[in-house]
């Protein structure tokens, strides 16, 4: 049951969450306002935030039918009946409160008893991440069923997830950390677009309209291409915008696993083909993120 509920919660998803957060703690090392405890908590809430995503996605493509015998990705918990549904309700309240608890202990480390507006403020977008995680597929009015996924994914994997943990350990904003954030915001999303290609039949089948299925299969890999253009790019112009060292390039040995992940997305047809490339697009924004920081640091 356990190896059950650890597959549940989608291990390969997990680099996203790492992505984000490392590059807000890189970020804030590069300005000298890094903070090991306010990072750590950070990674243990997202990494909470990412699992009830993730257990709310197998609850919620199940009960409204886009995981069906007629998707070709692995096979979720509760359809398999692996996880009773009652069971997965009951995970997803448990991180739910995870995430809350590690959240209210990050923001008492961040703030303590001063910034009570600050408080207020990242305890509201707290929730809203909790709200986001539960309800791109799980609530009665999926926003994931309606396109939105993307969007949502950009915000708080790129946006939220780095700004905000830059902002709590430096307790100020620099304009130009919008562009690292770019870089995981489209990043994160591309990881998202991989796997809707490739569900693109089962999602039309239960009237889930994910970007590709809007777009038809040719569009969404030329979306894909400009997601992964996109991130580059804003690490590019990060560099020049903030230049001071030749380590500030060393991002650049991940571009050959960026330009591995649109060459094959843009050829593989089948759904078997393309699932492999959901996990080394993860895989590849982690070491990029990685690279990118480093170089920063240097």
């Amino acid at each position: 049951m356990l190896k059950t509920w650890i597959s549940a919660f989608r291990p390969r998803t997990l680099p996203l969450a790492l992505s984000c957060i490392g590059m807000g703690g890189f970020m804030a090392a590069a300005y000298g306002s890094f903070n090991s405890t306010i990072v750590a908590l950070c990674v243990l809430t997202t990494l909470f935030l990412q699992i009830l995503s993730n257990l709310a996605n197998d609850y919620g493509d199940t009960k409204h039918g886009a995981d069906s015998e007629y998707r070709e990705g692995p096979m979720r918990a509760v359809q398999a009946g692996h996880i009773k549904a009652e069971h997965m309700k009951t995970g997803m309240v448990v991180f739910s409160l995870l995430s809350l608890v590690s959240g209210l202990l990050l923001l008492w480390v961040a703030f303590g008893t001063e910034g009570v507006l600050l408080f207020i403020l990242f305890l509201a977008l707290g929730l809203a991440s909790i709200w986001a995680a539960i309800n791109y597929t799980a609530g009665d009015k999926p926003y994931g069923y309606a396109g939105l996924g993307d969007i949502f994914v950009f915000v708080f994997f790129g946006l939220v997830g780095v700004l905000g943990t830059y902002y709590l350990q430096a307790q100020e904003l620099q304009t130009l950390v919008i562009l690292p954030a770019l870089i995981c915001g489209f990043f994160s999303t591309a990881v998202l677009n991989v796997n809707n290609i490739r569900d693109i039949k089962s999602d039309t089948l239960a009237g889930k309209q994910s970007i590709p299925v809007r777009l038809g299969p040719q569009k969404a890999r030329v979306y894909h291409l400009l997601l992964l253009s996109g991130g580059v790019l804003s690490a590019v112009l990060y560099v020049a915008l903030n230049f001071y060292s030749y380590w500030q390039l060393l991002f650049i040995l991940a571009l050959p696993l960026v330009a591995l992940n649109g060459i094959n997305v843009w050829r593989k047809q089948t759904s078997k083909e393309l699932d492999p490339y959901l996990k080394q697009m993860a895989m590849t924004t982690l070491l990029f993120v990685l690279l990118f920081g480093l170089g920063q640091v240097f």
